[in-house]
C-alpha cells in the first residue's frame, strides 16, 4: 500500500512539474514571437522593457548592448521586416531561466537593401520581479537545412 501511495505521489509531482515547464515554455515562445513583431514594428518602447539593462546582441556584423540595439531598431539602420519562424525549442532551468532557439528566415532592410538570411537565433531569458527579461540574443548563420534538436 505504501508503494502504491508513493507511486501516485510521484506521478502527481511529475505532472505538476511538467505542466509548470510547459506553461513556461509556452510563455517564452509567445514572448519571443511578440518580440519579432515589436522588432518589425520598430516598437522600441516594448523592446526597452523586455531587454535587460545588461543585455547583449550578437549579429553577423558585430555585437553590442541594449542601447545600441534600440538605436539601430529605432533609426531603421537594421529593420527586421519579417522573421519567418520555422521551428522553436525551449529549455527551462528551474522556473526563472529559459533558453529559446528559433530557426528563422529573416528579411531585413540593411544599408539600403532588403536581405534574406537563414539563422538560428538563441535567446536567453530570466524572470526578474515577475517579468521575463531578455538577457542575450545571438544570430547564428545557418543553412536552410539546419534543424534544431528537440
Amino acid at each position: 500500500m505504501k508503494k502504491l501511495l508513493f507511486g501516485i505521489l510521484l506521478v502527481a509531482i511529475s505532472s505538476v512539474s511538467f505542466a509548470q515547464e510547459s506553461t513556461i515554455e509556452d510563455e517564452i515562445k509567445a514572448l519571443s514571437a511578440a518580440k519579432w513583431e515589436w522588432m518589425a514594428d520598430k516598437n522600441v518602447e516594448k523592446l526597452a522593457d523586455l531587454f535587460h539593462d545588461k543585455s547583449k546582441f550578437v549579429h553577423m556584423s558585430g555585437s553590442w548592448k541594449k542601447e545600441r540595439e534600440l538605436e539601430i531598431i529605432s533609426s531603421g539602420s537594421i529593420w527586421y521586416k519579417n522573421a519567418e519562424v520555422h521551428d522553436v525549442a525551449v529549455e527551462t532551468f528551474e522556473d526563472h531561466t529559459a533558453v529559446l532557439w528559433n530557426r528563422i528566415t529573416l528579411t531585413a532592410h540593411v544599408r539600403g537593401n532588403d536581405v534574406t538570411n537563414e539563422f538560428t537565433v538563441t535567446e536567453f531569458y530570466q524572470k526578474q520581479e515577475g517579468d521575463w527579461k531578455l538577457l542575450d540574443l545571438t544570430f547564428s548563420s545557418v543553412r536552410d537545412t539546419h534543424e534544431i534538436e528537440h
